[in-house]
């Protein structure tokens, strides 16, 4: 999965932003529980690139709470 892109995320609805956060984090629960259990994980930057995604769409859901000024 390439890395998602900030322009890309700000055009996405906020369905298609919790859609996409709970997929990660559920990407990232596996990969994690491969890690533990002593696993080689197939790709070892991906956790790395999970986490990141999940704090670029957190920032733009953060970002479209403030400008409604919730």
């Amino acid at each position: 999965m390439s890395t998602l892109r900030y322009r890309d995320l700000i055009k996405m609805r906020e369905e298609e932003l919790i859609e996409e956060l709970q997929r990660l984090e559920g990407e990232l629960l596996q990969e994690r529980g491969v890690s533990a259990s002593g696993g080689a994980p197939t790709n070892p930057g991906r956790i790395s690139q999970i986490k990141k995604d999940i704090a670029r769409i957190k920032t733009v859901q953060r970002e479209r709470r403030r400008d409604r000024g919730e």
